[in-house]
């Protein structure tokens, strides 16, 4: 079970790695072109700045919820290697509950709360105009990364936990 989680969990994050990618590749490209319009025609293209602020936000929320599946996260370890094995245990299992609680409070229902705001008052971006709630969309799928990394490393942690004190 713990290598079909894990193999889950690697192709997971590995769709989020390919799609961060195309992102920033995106996200410079569109950099580029305002740099040039701005210097070579004389005036920047006025949806430049604004693709590359959205592009900004989702490749940093998106990112945290990669950096989190992947736990290259900060942490605080030097506190937790300091715990007797079964006190850090857990606390780890502790520190999941609250990070899934708040995935799913924060991110997916208020995320998702913000989206149908924000659809329902017809809100459209100035340059672009694109609705706002696409944009805010963000917030509850990089919330469903989160939780479901959050649940993979949780019964990770619980499984090898089981698995130790067995051998």
């Amino acid at each position: 079970m713990i290598n079909a989680i894990l193999s889950f969990k690697k192709g997971l994050a590995k769709l989020l790695e390919l799609t961060l990618i195309l992102a920033v590749a995106l996200l410079v490209l569109n950099v580029v072109w305002g740099v040039f319009t701005r210097y070579a025609m004389g005036e920047q293209a006025n949806w430049t700045e604004e693709l590359a602020r959205f592009l900004l936000v989702w490749i940093s929320m998106l990112g945290a919820a990669l950096a989190f599946g992947t736990r290259a996260h900060l942490g605080v370890d030097y506190l937790m290697e300091k715990l007797h094995p079964e006190v850090r245990g857990l606390m780890e299992v502790t520190v999941h509950l609250i990070v899934l609680f708040f995935a799913a409070a924060v991110f997916i229902y208020g995320g998702s709360r913000v989206v149908a705001d924000a659809l329902a008052m017809e809100q459209t971006t100035p340059a672009l105009g694109w609705k706002m709630g696409h944009i805010y969309l963000v917030l509850p799928v990089a919330g469903i990364f989160m939780v479901i990394f959050t649940i993979e490393n949780l019964i990770e942690t619980i499984t090898l936990k089981k698995e130790a004190a067995r051998g």
